[in-house]
């Protein structure tokens, strides 16, 4: 055990592993960055607007055309699946609903985890790091000259320090980002669950408003008086 401590201490092998982390971290952050900030990123109102007013004029084809130009937003994924299953029951759109979500989730949530998961585990090898090098620093200063031992304990106890210091610069950025990411990640969500819900109670209206016009006609028609036919003399 006090060789590895040591090792550690003299190869700055806390100090190696920090900085790996702060690397994978830096790597993580901006490929998050361009995935929920630009790829996955849509102006949602603009786009279901025309959406919208595509299925409202029953243009539906069109709507799945434009969404499909879009189709690496998450977005627009899942409303391109709804509108495909336009034509069937109430319980077959809202099951292409859930099989849309389900699929474009694991998107964006992919790596964020680790985010969090950097920040804490750089905090605990800090710290680690702290306590091996007042470990190693105590353990020197009780085999030193009494004179130097002051000294000697500052100095190793400053250095063990800066194991928890530069664990902290790495955590703090990366959680801080995190919570911007995951924020981010919540609008998507929210935008996805809002516009397609609307989606599908459009879509539902339109089928009622298609039965109901064919009833009133039906109605109708029914009730328009018979004409008197020709009479017909027989001779």
């Amino acid at each position: 055990m006090d060789g590895l401590m040591k090792l550690a201490v003299d190869y700055y092998l806390i100090d190696a592993v920090i900085g790996l982390f702060g690397v994978f971290a830096l790597a993580l952050m901006f490929e998050r960055f361009k995935a929920l900030y630009f790829d996955y990123s849509i102006k949602a109102d603009e786009f279901m607007a025309k959406v919208m007013k595509w299925v409202e004029e029953d243009k539906i084809e069109d709507a799945i055309t434009y969404c499909a130009a879009n189709e690496k937003k998450p977005l627009a994924a899942v409303v391109k699946r709804v509108l495909e299953r336009a034509d069937r029951d109430d319980s077959a759109i809202e099951h292409s609903l859930d099989i849309a979500a389900s699929e474009v989730a694991p998107k964006l949530t992919k790596n964020l985890s680790y985010l969090s998961m950097v920040s804490n585990v750089v905090t605990l090898v800090g710290l680690f790091g702290t306590v091996v090098g007042l470990i190693m620093s105590f353990k020197a200063v009780s085999f030193a000259d009494p004179s130097q031992k002051q000294s000697l304990l500052a100095d190793g106890i400053s250095l063990a320090m800066h194991a928890t210091a530069a664990g902290l610069l790495v955590a703090i950025p990366v959680m801080v980002v995190y919570s911007f990411f995951h924020a981010k990640q919540g609008k998507i969500f929210n935008e996805i669950d809002q516009h397609s819900n609307k989606l599908i109670e459009l879509l539902k209206a339109r089928d009622f408003g298609h039965f109901g016009m064919a009833y009133s006609t039906t109605v109708a028609v029914e009730k328009m008086p018979k004409t008197k036919s020709a009479n017909i003399k027989t001779v």
